[in-house]
Formats: C-alpha cells, sequence, structure tokens
C-alpha cells in the first residue's frame, strides 16, 4: 500500500474515533465507566480475531514476544484507557483537550530519542502547527481553560502510556502481524480492565441489563467498527510509515470528535472550529512527510526536465 493510501486510511480511522467519542459519551452515560469499557474492549478483541481467523493470520506468540505483548498491553490497553477514562471525569474538557493534543509531539520525540526515526524540521514544523490547531480547537469551543488538577496528570499519563505503546507495537510488528498483537492486546486488557471494574463498579455488570436497543447499536459500533477495525488498521499503518508519522494524524481525532458532537449530540461548531481544522491539515501535510515527497518528486522531476533539454 503506497504512502498516500496509508493516509487516506488513517484520516477514515480518524473519522471513526473522533464519532466514537459520542458513542463512549452516550455509554457511560447510561452504564458504568469501566464495566462498559472492559466489555467494549473484550467484544472487539473477539472481533479482531475472528477476522484474522478468517484471514488464516492467527499463531501463538512467540517467547520472545510475550513481553512486547505484555507492554503493548499494559501501555496501550490497560494504562491508556484507565488513565483516560478516570483523568477526564477529574478536569476540564479544555485541559484534557489540550493535553491529549501533546500525544503526537510526545510520539515524536520518544520515536527519535528510542527508535532513532529521523525528524526534519518541516516534520517538527508540522508537529506544531498540528499541535496549534488542536489548541485552537479546543479552546474555540470552551472559552479558557482550568486550574491543573489530578485529572490532568492522568489525562497525561494515559498519552504518555499511548506514545510508549506505539513504539512496542512498531518493533513487535517486525516478527507478529500487527493486527494479530492488536488482537492479543485487546483481548489480554479486556481481562485487566475487567478486574479494575469489579473492584471499583462492584454492580456495574448488573447494570447492562437495562440497556435499550439503540444503546446497544452505539455499543457495536463502538466496539466492533472504531475499536476493532479502527485499532487493526492504525497499527497496521505504525509498521508502514512509523509511529512518529502516523500519530500526526491523531490531532484530526479533536475536530472530528466535534463534528460527530454536532452531528449526533446537537452540540454547536463554531466558525472558529474550521481554523483550527486548517492548521490541523496544515500539521498533518508537514508532519507525515508528504510535503517533502512532493518537494522530492517535484526536484526530481525538474532535474529530469533539465537532463532532457540539456540532450
Amino acid at each position: 500500500m503506497k504512502n498516500n493510501q496509508i493516509y487516506v486510511v488513517l484520516i477514515g480511522i480518524m473519522f471513526l474515533w473522533g464519532v466514537n467519542v459520542s458513542a463512549i459519551k452516550v455509554l457511560v452515560n447510561q452504564f458504568d465507566v469501566m464495566t462498559i469499557t472492559a466489555l467494549r474492549i473484550f467484544v472487539a478483541s473477539i472481533f479482531v480475531l475472528i477476522i484474522l481467523a478468517f484471514m488464516k493470520k492467527v499463531r501463538l506468540p512467540r517467547k520472545e514476544e510475550w513481553i512486547l505483548l505484555l507492554g503493548g498491553t499494559l501501555t496501550n490497553v490497560v494504562f491508556h484507557h484507565y488513565f483516560l477514562a478516570d483523568g477526564l471525569s477529574k478536569t476540564s474538557a479544555a485541559n484534557g483537550g489540550l493535553i491529549l493534543g501533546l500525544g503526537p509531539l510526545l510520539t515524536a520525540v520518544l520515536s527519535v530519542t528510542i527508535l532513532k526515526e529521523k525528524l526534519t524540521g518541516l516534520r517538527f514544523l508540522g508537529f506544531m502547527l498540528g499541535g496549534a490547531g488542536v489548541s485552537f480547537t479546543v479552546l474555540a469551543g470552551s472559552g479558557k481553560l482550568g486550574d491543573v488538577s489530578i485529572g490532568d496528570v492522568e489525562v497525561f499519563l494515559s498519552i504518555l502510556s499511548q506514545a510508549l505503546s506505539f513504539l512496542i507495537i512498531k518493533k513487535a510488528s517486525q516478527t507478529m502481524d500487527a493486527r494479530l498483537m492488536t488482537g492479543y492486546m485487546l483481548l489480554m486488557g479486556s481481562f485487566v480492565l475487567m478486574v479494575i471494574a469489579v473492584v471499583k463498579e462492584p454492580t456495574g455488570f448488573m447494570t447492562l441489563r437495562d440497556g435499550s436497543t439503540s444503546i446497544w447499536f452505539v455499543f457495536v459500533f463502538s466496539a466492533l467498527i472504531a475499536t476493532a477495525v479502527g485499532h487493526m488498521l492504525y497499527n497496521s499503518s505504525i509498521k508502514k510509515i512509523g509511529a512518529a508519522s502516523a500519530s500526526i494524524f491523531l490531532n484530526f481525532n479533536t475536530f472530528f470528535a466535534l463534528v460527530g458532537a454536532g452531528l449526533f449530540l446537537g452540540e454547536k461548531l463554531l466558525p472558529a472550529h474550521f481554523i483550527g481544522l486548517v492548521l490541523i491539515v496544515m500539521g498533518v501535510s508537514f508532519g507525515s512527510g508528504a510535503i517533502e515527497v512532493y518537494l522530492r518528486n517535484r526536484k526530481l522531476m525538474q532535474l529530469e526536465r533539465e537532463s532532457d533539454s540539456s540532450t
């Protein structure tokens, strides 16, 4: 798959994840947070493994892959989802949104320092523009930041663990199919989250019987499409274009989450949100390396024309 096709797929995933924010809001308003999160991830893991079984891609992890698989489970599923859910319940939407916007830049820094991925000046500019776009979009809706709280620390820990997980997935995908790793991580992580849910929400699973048919349709979309298919494709993209380049697309999450909230929850979209989108698009264009590829190809074409004219 060419990079341009991967970029289109990633934008599609970001749209799904943005809409999924509204879906999750609906679910957590109906059920206990950790309980429905654990169940959603468990169902997603089963769906991923069923798809891979039909593709004949399922195999047991090798001995040397278990450590990376465990690390990915803890960082990508358990720590990320736990700290995010708990943190957002203790901080403002503006603070949470801005801290989450640091995710791509944090991933880039870790990719350069740990995986030795190349981060050029143009790509760094892209990460800065993307972060500015997220900031503009969030502040346009909320108006102001709140005081720093323990919730802010938890949200930061959630994106730090997610950024670390991208590096683990990149390394593990050298020997294991990233889609298969996704299935195993979701399955193992869901069991850990279920234990946490039982401890924190003893009656949580009993409330599941109160869900309406429409609520369970929302659950199916969130678990099967956004979580299962979305994570399969995203983790595969990390292997193909690198953790830093894939993470820059996460900046689209904020805008698409606003679109989803406007479509499904009746929240307002402001003109300023679209200014934030322009900055995000510019950030992704630079940060993903698309601009560099365009400039390089343009230079090669110019050199070819000059060579043809000289002969």
